[in-house]
């Protein structure tokens, strides 16, 4: 579940849940209190992966990048900022996450795409390549829009969200 590519590991910060039906390949950093729950995929291959302190990637999500060649000079990585929920089946690729971001069922984030700190992406969204998302905002839709501004208290649980998932990974810590 945890393999090098090209003689780079997977690094983990403090307190990391990998569960053991999730893949983690190459040049990827996780900080403490992630967590990677069953069948989701994180690969970090011909590019780096970075996912910030107490975010969490659910089922089923692929988390991906771009290579350096001549239709990409120099590729484009996947960053992932704090507290982040990236949920079940999500496509993550190439892009970049800001802090207390919650990514829907079934969405997908595509290269050089950006989320500000503080966003919402609905089930079943697609956020276009190179696309920026403006903090404090629901987007929906293919292709993503801004739907409306969030509410004080969508903003407040977007860190709950994480803050569960913590909870949650430390239980199944306890059990292993």
């Amino acid at each position: 579940m945890i393999r090098p590519y090209r003689g780079v590991l997977p690094r983990l910060g403090r307190g990391v849940y990998v569960d053991p039906a999730a893949q983690l390949i190459g040049d990827v950093e996780l900080g403490d209190d992630v967590s990677l729950w069953p069948m989701a995929v994180v690969r970090g291959d011909v590019n780096r992966i970075r996912i910030g302190a107490r975010s969490n990637v659910q089922d089923g999500s692929v988390l991906h990048v771009t290579h350096d060649g001549p239709y990409s000079p120099g590729g484009a990585d996947l960053q992932i900022g704090e507290d982040v929920t990236v949920g079940h089946g999500v496509i993550l690729h190439a892009c970049r996450i800001g802090n207390r971001c919650l990514i829907g069922m079934g969405a997908r984030v595509l290269d050089e795409a950006v989320l500000e700190d503080d966003v919402f992406v609905a089930a079943g969204s697609l956020v276009a390549p190179g696309k920026q998302l403006v903090s404090g905002y629901l987007y929906r839709g293919s292709p993503a829009r801004q739907a409306r501004p969030l509410t004080e208290r969508e903003i407040a649980q977007l860190k709950y969200s994480a803050e569960h998932y913590v909870r949650i990974k430390n239980y199944y810590l306890e059990e292993s």
